[in-house]
């Protein structure tokens, strides 16, 4: 099992920080780092700058966002992004949610599996640098009747075939992931119910593909704090978990609200998700399950932490990307390198 890092968001006040966090980890020798979009800051500048000040550590969108591009465009990215880093670069893909596509694209959510499947085949096509045509559902190139004509990249890319990840959370987009990408970013990883909510829906999709799950990166990412008190630690997760299963997208789609309820956690879902949207965000974060949090975090010392990534490794997990947290940057720094030790002991290394 390797170890990756996730900056989450730019622009949230840790910037610096995190630039910090991203050096030491290509310094203890973590795989990849990944950078995430939403509605400000956008992955492939956040990339270009921290690929610039590291040497060997592979960066990666976690993610970039389907609606936000047309493919063509992706592939551009993907193809300068690896050329400037000397192949360090990995493409992760999603369609986001439908507040963010409809409210801030506006592009309509609708058909999340076929336009997937579409973006990344005119992706892949366009990284091959042969004359980009293509015929879809969601996507025609060239523009019928029109002076378009097929063209080709003009960028030689690192690599032809550059890593592509599609973020994925539902049965349906898990097993679709595993048939046209090279691997899967999770959240909301609970190494008991990674079978049963990911990797049996991943692996069918392998097999309709006509290949086994060997090469697939199994990529969760995973939050990460170091200290003793496990339940205070904890804590610290219960807004960021409120947020996800009580407010990420409507009642109706809530992707994670479901996840959590495929965990056995139905009961609870509900009541966060109907204190989150009723405006009572304190009392959503309350109502979270401790052991929801413990189950999908690495809290504790370092022995503690050593066993969580132990059990990540046994369920499958081939790249355990960790989110690590503290009020500091030292803190931050510190809870990195106990990633490595704990990988260390618990024989992962």
């Amino acid at each position: 099992m390797r170890l990756g890092i996730n900056l989450g968001y730019w622009g949230a006040g840790m910037d610096a920080d995190n630039l910090a966090v991203a050096q030491e980890a290509d310094r203890l020798g973590y795989d990849v780092c990944w950078a995430a979009e939403a509605y400000g800051s956008d992955a492939p500048t956040v990339l270009a700058w921290v690929a610039a000040q590291t040497e060997r550590i592979d960066v990666g969108s976690a993610i970039l966002q389907i609606p936000a591009r047309q493919p063509a465009m992706t592939a551009m990215t993907a193809a300068t992004l690896d050329s400037l880093t000397k192949g360090r670069f990995r493409l992760g893909l999603g369609v986001s949610g439908p507040q963010v596509s409809e409210g801030w694209y506006g592009v309509k959510f609708d058909k999340p599996l076929a336009r997937t499947r579409e973006y990344v085949e005119i992706v892949r096509k366009a990284m091959t640098r042969e004359r980009l045509s293509y015929e879809g559902e969601h996507w025609t190139l060239p523009l019928p009747g029109g002076p378009g004509k097929p063209l080709k990249l003009t960028v030689h890319p690192e690599r032809e075939h550059i890593p592509l990840y599609i973020a994925a959370i539902g049965p349906k987009n898990l097993e679709q992931t595993g048939e046209i990408a090279d691997g899967a970013l999770l959240i909301f990883p609970a190494a008991e119910h990674l079978e049963a909510t990911a990797l049996t829906h991943i692996r069918a999709g392998r097999e309709k593909a006509g290949l086994t799950m060997e090469g697939f990166d199994v990529c969760p990412t995973v939050p990460l704090a170091l200290g003793e008190d496990v339940n205070a630690l904890a804590d610290m997760f219960r807004p960021y978990t409120a947020l996800y299963v009580g407010g990420m997208g409507s009642r109706k789609q809530n992707f994670y609200n479901q996840l959590a309820q495929r965990m056995g956690y139905e009961k609870e879902a509900a009541e966060i998700q109907d204190k989150y949207l009723a405006g009572d965000k304190n009392g959503a974060a309350e109502a979270v399950p401790h052991s929801l949090i413990d189950s999908t975090t690495l809290l504790g010392p370092v022995a503690r932490i050593a066993d969580g990534m132990r059990a990540y490794a046994e369920a499958g997990v081939t790249t355990l990307t960790l989110a690590p947290a503290g009020f500091t940057l030292d803190e931050r720094i510190a809870a990195l390198r106990a990633g490595t030790e704990a990988m260390e002991l618990a024989g992962l290394a």
